[in-house]
């Protein structure tokens, strides 16, 4: 069974798309770069029914020990997801500072970036496999772009990983049995404009993953 993380969510009717059909991770983007951002506070209010159903994620890039403290004390996500320049030991303190599990996302455009994947085995919950945004992007994901799925087939690491970039409910299925995938995560793929998530594109991507 391939499991789905819903990014990037910001509204009850999205976020209730994702719980009704199956979603098992639930993200909040605390980058204000980001279109999908929401605060701790705003995120804590919405995410409080997901609780207990699903994983609770807080997306983060190159996050601050205040913000990190801030995110724990709050919102009290399940899993801390790293999407900036975070080395290895930043995830250790991220752990220590919040007590949340560690996503740590890695970007890929060609088989040499899985070899970082390597230093990440005692550190990370979960990694991420996600496309290098374009040239000159101020955001490290969520820009749509995806890389050569056939590059992740056969590998196997410690903990199920994610693949990430470029995905919607036309490839999500496909995407999977390519790249063999435990985990899908999806954010602009399932939006009708950017930070704009929609429902029926939720529950379409969701669907598609559960009938493969």
């Amino acid at each position: 069974m391939t499991h789905v993380k819903i990014c990037g969510l910001t509204t009850p009717d999205t976020l209730n798309a994702a719980l009704d059909h199956g979603a098992a991770f639930v993200g909040a983007v605390v980058f204000p770069k980001s279109p999908r951002h929401i605060d701790p506070l705003h995120a804590a209010t919405l995410f409080e029914r997901a609780r207990g159903r699903v994983k609770i994620v807080a997306v983060t890039v190159d996050a601050d020990d205040a913000l990190l403290t801030e995110i724990a004390l709050i919102l009290k996500p399940d899993l801390i997801q790293l999407h900036g320049s975070e080395t290895p030991e930043r995830a250790v303190e991220a752990r220590r500072l919040t007590g949340a599990g560690i996503i740590k996302a890695l970007p890929v455009s060609t088989p040499a970036d899985l070899q970082s994947a390597d230093t990440w085995g005692d550190v990370a919950d979960h990694l991420m496999f996600d496309a290098r945004p374009p040239e000159g992007s101020d955001l490290p994901g969520g820009v749509g772009a995806r890389f050569d799925w056939t590059m992740m087939q056969g590998r196997t690491y410690r903990h199920p990983w994610f693949l990430a970039g470029g995905l919607n409910p036309q490839n999500a299925a496909q995407a999977a049995a390519i790249s063999g995938a435990p985990m899908l995560d999806v954010s602009s793929g399932v939006e009708s404009a950017p930070g704009v998530k929609d429902s029926a594109r939720i529950a379409a991507f969701l669907d598609a993953v559960r009938r493969s």
